[in-house]
C-alpha cells in the first residue's frame, strides 16, 4: 500500500485532463494546482502523434482554463528539456527559443506556451518547470532504464539506439520533486524554470552502468555479463543528439540543487526494481504488453 493512501489529504479521481466537468469537480476547493499530466514517450509520439496533440496541448487548454475559472491561486506545469531541441554545445536556457523536433516535445513545446499565454493574458498565476530526463522507482518500463532493467532479468536482448551516442541529462525523480515543491512555494508566475541533474551521459554509458550493477546484485543465471546482451538496433527518426540545460536559475532563485548523482541514484533505482517484482509484473501486463509486442517486436 503506498503511504498516502490512508491520508485525509489524500483522494484519487479517475479520469480525462481533456474533460472539464472532471477536472472542474477535482480542482474545487484547492488552492494550488501542480499539472503532471501528459502522454511523455518519444516513441510513442512517432508512431502515433493524436494522443500527444489532445492531451498535452488539449489537455493543458481545459487545466488552464479551469484554474482560471476556478481562480486557483498557484499553477506549476511540468515541462522537459526536449523542447528546446538538440543542444551541440553548452546548455539551453530559460530564455531560449523553443525548438522541438519530434511530435512529443513539439507538443510539450505548444503546452509550455499555453500556460504562458494565461499568465499574460488573464493574469493566472501559472510557472513552467522544464527537467531533464527523469528516473527512478515506478518508472513505467517503456524507457529507457527500466527497459534495460526488466530486458536484461529476462535475458532479453538490451536495445540501444544507432551507436549509443545520443547524450542526456539525468534527474533523479526525487531531486525533481524537491524543485517541484520549491517552484511551488517560491517560483514567480510567468516565469519558467529548467531542472537538470548535472548527469550528463551518453546513452551507451547508461546502458553499461546498469549491467555492471546487476552483475554484482544479481549475477545472471548463465554467469555472462548483462553486456553481453546490448544490442545495436536502427536509430530512430529525427533523434536527438544531446540535451542539456542550465539550471543556473533554479539555483539561484530557489535554492535548489540535486542530492543524488547519477551514480547513487542509479543504484537505488536497480535496487528498487530488483526489491519490487510484484508491481513490475503488473505495468508489464495486459495492454502495455500488447502495445510492446506490436510496435517493438523489432527491438526484442
Amino acid at each position: 500500500m503506498r503511504d498516502v493512501d490512508d491520508s485525509p489529504r489524500y483522494s484519487f479521481v479517475k479520469g480525462n485532463i481533456c474533460d472539464p466537468g472532471t477536472l472542474e469537480e477535482a480542482m474545487a476547493g484547492h488552492d494550488a494546482v501542480v499539472h503532471f499530466a501528459a502522454e511523455s514517450h518519444v516513441d510513442r509520439s512517432i508512431v502515433g502523434s493524436d494522443d500527444f496533440v489532445n492531451t498535452n496541448c488539449f489537455g493543458t487548454n481545459v487545466v488552464m482554463d479551469t484554474a482560471r475559472r476556478l481562480e486557483i491561486g498557484r499553477v506549476v506545469h511540468i515541462g522537459t528539456d526536449e523542447v528546446y531541441g538538440s543542444v551541440e554545445t553548452g546548455s539551453s536556457k530559460e530564455t531560449d527559443p523553443l525548438e522541438p523536433r519530434s511530435p512529443y516535445s513539439a507538443s510539450k513545446a505548444g503546452s509550455d506556451h499555453l500556460v504562458r499565454a494565461y499568465h499574460h493574458t488573464y493574469g493566472l498565476p501559472a510557472i513552467t518547470t522544464n527537467c531533464s530526463n527523469n528516473y527512478g522507482p515506478y518508472q513505467f518500463p517503456e524507457k529507457l532504464i527500466p527497459l534495460v532493467i526488466l530486458n536484461a532479468l529476462a535475458g532479453k536482448p538490451l536495445p540501444v539506439y544507432g551507436d549509443g551516442s545520443n547524450v542526456r541529462d539525468w534527474l533523479y525523480v526525487d531531486d525533481h520533486c524537491s524543485a517541484i515543491r520549491l517552484a511551488l512555494k517560491k517560483g514567480r508566475p510567468g516565469e519558467t524554470y529548467n531542472i537538470g541533474g548535472n548527469n550528463e551521459r551518453a546513452n551507451i554509458d547508461v546502458v553499461r552502468s546498469i549491467c555492471r550493477i546487476l552483475d554484482e546484485l544479481r549475477p545472471a543465471a548463465n554467469k555472462k555479463p548483462y553486456e553481453s546482451l546490448i544490442t545495436f538496433v536502427a536509430d530512430r527518426p529525427g533523434h536527438d543528439l544531446r540535451y542539456a540545460i542550465d539550471a543556473t536559475k533554479s539555483t539561484t532563485e530557489l535554492g535548489w540543487k540535486p542530492e543524488e548523482t547519477f551514480e547513487s541514484g542509479i543504484r537505488k533505482t536497480v535496487r528498487w526494481y530488483l526489491d519490487n517484482p510484484g508491481w513490475v509484473q503488473g505495468v508489464v501486463s495486459g495492454e502495455y504488453r500488447k502495445w510492446m509486442e506490436k510496435n517493438y517486436s523489432e527491438r526484442q
